[in-house]
């Protein structure tokens, strides 16, 4: 059997930028519905819509090829996907930016990025070269800033404490769904989703939290269904093909997406010191999202399941002589060297000396 290329190298890009473009219309546009819909409701509608859409696009759109399913233990970390990354998330980045401007609001979400690649280096032994460990301490200290001088948006330290708190929340998200991102990235969208927003609807309607109005509700369900929805499948192809961390470096682009949209819709100018921290986030995202890394590694004997080309990782026979790609099944890849680019996605988790 010949080895083919596979398009992972632009797949993976694509889907993470794609992903950060819907995901940066969040902040902007749902400070705007937060004028009549409380937080808690807000975070519900927007998860039941992205519920919605996962679960129509499901039904209406069969998919030709088969994806390898969640199992019974792939639930422990479903439950701990949608507790931080869907309910503790979006409820206290939606209580954040009721105290700090859209604008500031939306660069803070940058901190999502160096509380992602902490984490998976410290918890998920993913490898992080100095250059790297540099461009996250920029959109660290670029964050630090914006929340230095709230005033000059319009916020307050305690609203910046909060969407740190949604970014690490997500982080922890980002890092966890990277276990199951083999997985068929629309069941654990429809999954998280419906989880979360009937989770979340709960505990809104047993606080005496109401619904908003018919065009405010659906308003929520549009934006939920785009930016939370379609981004997340997005989000968990990109982590499949290129890691959590280099996943979270491209998605670093929604904040700057989400601070543009809003610039006009609010009329909020940055001033000097915003802008010196708006700069430090964005030449450590390019710093990130440039990094290549590629050397010697070795390859220890591993089986799953997972959709799949037949590159040069997955080299195996099939009964039928002919099959189609990609295709999903178990299979065993046997234990090799060799030097390339890469990611520390499924295949590249080793450790470096």
């Amino acid at each position: 059997m010949n080895p083919r290329s596979t398009p992972s190298d632009l797949n993976g890009p694509a889907a993470a930028v794609a992903a950060a473009v819907l995901f940066g219309l969040a902040a902007p546009f749902a400070k705007l519905l937060l004028r009549e819909t409380a937080p808690l409701m807000l975070s519900a509608l927007l998860y039941l819509g992205a519920a919605l859409a996962l679960n129509l696009f499901a039904l209406g759109w069969p998919r030709p090829r088969p994806e390898a399913r969640l199992t019974g233990n792939d639930w422990l970390p479903m439950v701990a996907i949608i507790a931080a990354g869907g309910i503790a998330g979006p409820f206290l980045m939606l209580l954040g930016l009721r105290r700090v401007s859209a604008v500031a609001g939306s660069l803070m979400l940058n901190l999502e990025t160096p509380f992602t690649v902490l984490l998976a280096v410290l918890l998920f032994r993913e490898h992080l070269g100095l250059a790297a460990a540099l461009a996250t301490g920029a959109i660290v200290m670029g964050g630090a800033l914006l929340g230095f001088r709230p005033g000059e948006l319009g916020g307050d330290w305690f609203g910046a404490i909060e969407i740190a708190g949604a970014c690490l929340a997500w982080a922890a998200d980002n890092n966890l769904s990277q276990q199951l991102s083999l997985k068929d990235p629309l069941d654990v969208g429809r999954a998280k989703t419906l989880g979360a927003g009937v989770c979340v609807l709960i505990i809104a309607l047993l606080a005496g939290v109401r619904f908003p109005g018919l065009r405010g509700s659906a308003a929520a369900l549009a934006l939920g269904a785009g930016s939370y929805g379609l981004s997340l499948v997005l989000a968990l192809k990109a982590m499949r093909l290129m890691g959590a961390a280099r996943e979270a470096a491209y998605f670093s682009t929604a904040p700057f997406i989400g601070a543009l949209v809003a610039v006009p819709i609010f009329r909020e100018w940055p001033h000097a010191v915003d802008w010196i921290g708006s700069c430090l986030m964005a030449i450590g995202v390019v710093a990130l999202t440039t990094e290549r890394h590629e050397h010697l590694h070795a390859h220890a004997p591993i089986e799953h399941e997972h959709l799949h080309y037949h590159d040069v990782h997955h080299q195996h026979l099939h009964p039928q002589p002919e099959v189609e790609e990609p295709h999903s099944h178990w299979h065993r890849h046997a234990a090799y060297s060799h030097a390339h680019r890469h990611y520390p996605d499924a295949h590249h988790r080793h450790s470096h000396k």
